[in-house]
């Protein structure tokens, strides 16, 4: 049998999202989403995280999670253009209090998703201004939670995910089906990290500490669906360019032409990584899909291995690819994200296993991996797939809110407990 011992500072533990848990974010464009019936469910509630967020951490202490990622709801901060509700930033320092009394390291991500509706109706990340509106409200969430020794500080969550659902497919807000919105979206995304990791900077810097200051990057792994077809081949080579490193490029290497600056190091501190499963890819002339193809579902691909409750491929392998193909940057590496929605719990545990036996041989290998953030901690509201996905290491019972801690996430504790995973 094959064992790792990760390191004694390895930050172990889990993710939330703050429209997924906290429950009635009434002023954000997600809410208004779901009251024009885009969405399976209503977030309503959710898992009233909001006010039961003591309660939460004290099951992430009592599983022995060493840090716990969650993110500022702008809207409850921002409820109005200009206008900041100083019992939401008290809030939020009493969340990172409660943490810091817990001995879990806070990670705080800016935006996850969700955007004010004043903002939105202005034109959203495609207007001229998304990026001043976006940096003055870093501002004010960071010049309240630096002083309280928060260091860990991710800028925007997946942002190509967020493109790729709401401008080229169209399920999330705004709804859009446009690649010219897709791509201003995107240049508004890429300047407002630059701008908010340079403000964050400059906001620690009078007090003496040094904060790092990241991007959660979704990263899928992508497969030819056809082996021998050269259009199968490039559509998954264009596809991989695409979502996996075209925005690695861009603030790192300079390779995106269309901008007129060049990204470099000094703007990202660490690497937040997102991984879920396989894609596989294959070619269909069409005028909207031939550069990118679209994902295979023919039926001889569910053979490849186990799915979860929403058809994604179980791939631990995917996962090492990931941190080798980001471990060339020579950046720390945040695990921000990997988690499975099922009801099989036993499922969950082999997914955690061996996920994580992927992590350490990859740390093995040379790979700078400083931590593993389970996604999640609760079940929650899935986006447009609503309640019925279930990702938490604690079970959610919506009618009554209770909490019951599942096995896979008993079993996980063991593990954050010794440090030690096996095969």
């Amino acid at each position: 049998m094959n064992s790792m011992k990760f390191p004694s500072d390895f930050l172990w533990g889990a993710a939330t999202s703050a429209h997924q848990v906290e429950g009635n974010n009434q002023l954000n464009d997600w809410w208004q989403w779901e009251q024009a019936g885009k969405t399976k469910n209503v977030s309503g509630a959710a898992c009233d995280h909001y006010v039961r967020f003591q309660e939460d951490f004290d099951i992430a202490k009592v599983l022995n999670h060493k840090a716990h990622r969650f993110s500022i709801e702008w809207s409850r901060i921002e409820p109005e253009e200009g206008k900041f509700n100083q019992e939401a930033i008290q809030h939020y320092q009493e969340v990172v209090r409660a943490l810091q009394a817990r001995n879990l390291e806070p990670v705080i991500t800016l935006h996850h998703f969700t955007n004010p509706i004043w903002f939105s109706s202005k034109g959203g990340w495609k207007q001229k201004q998304a990026v001043y509106f976006f940096n003055r409200f870093v501002t004010e969430v960071v010049t309240a939670l630096a002083p309280l020794g928060v260091r860990y500080w991710i800028t925007i969550n997946e942002p190509m995910v967020y493109l790729y659902q709401g401008f080229v497919i169209g399920v999330w807000p705004p709804g859009e089906k446009s690649i010219v919105s897709a791509f201003r979206a995107f240049r508004s995304l890429l300047r407002a990290h630059v701008e908010a990791y340079k403000t964050i900077h400059q906001i620690y810097q009078p007090l003496n500490k040094h904060p790092l200051v990241g991007l959660a990057k979704h990263m899928l792994i992508f497969s030819p669906c056809r082996p021998q077809s050269w259009q199968d081949r490039f559509v998954t080579w264009m596809r991989n360019f695409l979502f996996n490193h075209s925005l690695s490029d861009a603030f790192l290497i300079g390779r995106m032409i269309p901008f007129p600056w060049v990204f470099s190091k000094r703007y990202l501190d660490f690497w937040g990584l997102n991984y879920y499963t396989r894609d596989f890819i294959h070619f269909k002339p069409s005028f909207s899909r031939e550069l990118f193809g679209e994902v295979c579902t023919q039926t001889h691909h569910r053979e490849t291995g186990e799915r979860n409750m929403m058809g994604w491929e179980i791939y631990p392998a995917g996962l090492y690819d990931c941190l080798m193909a980001l471990s060339k940057f020579k950046l720390p590496i945040l695990i921000t994200e990997n988690g499975i929605c099922t009801d099989d719990d036993h499922q969950r545990e082999r997914f955690i296993q061996t996920h994580l036996f992927m992590v350490a041989r990859a740390v093995m290998e040379g790979a700078s991996v400083i931590g593993y953030l389970h996604w999640s901690l609760l079940d929650n509201f899935e986006w447009h797939w609503g309640f019925g996905p279930r990702f938490g290491l604690v079970a959610v019972d919506y009618q009554t809110q209770k909490r019951r801690i599942k096995l896979s996430g008993q079993m996980l504790s063991r593990i954050c407990e010794t440090g030690q995973i096996e095969n």
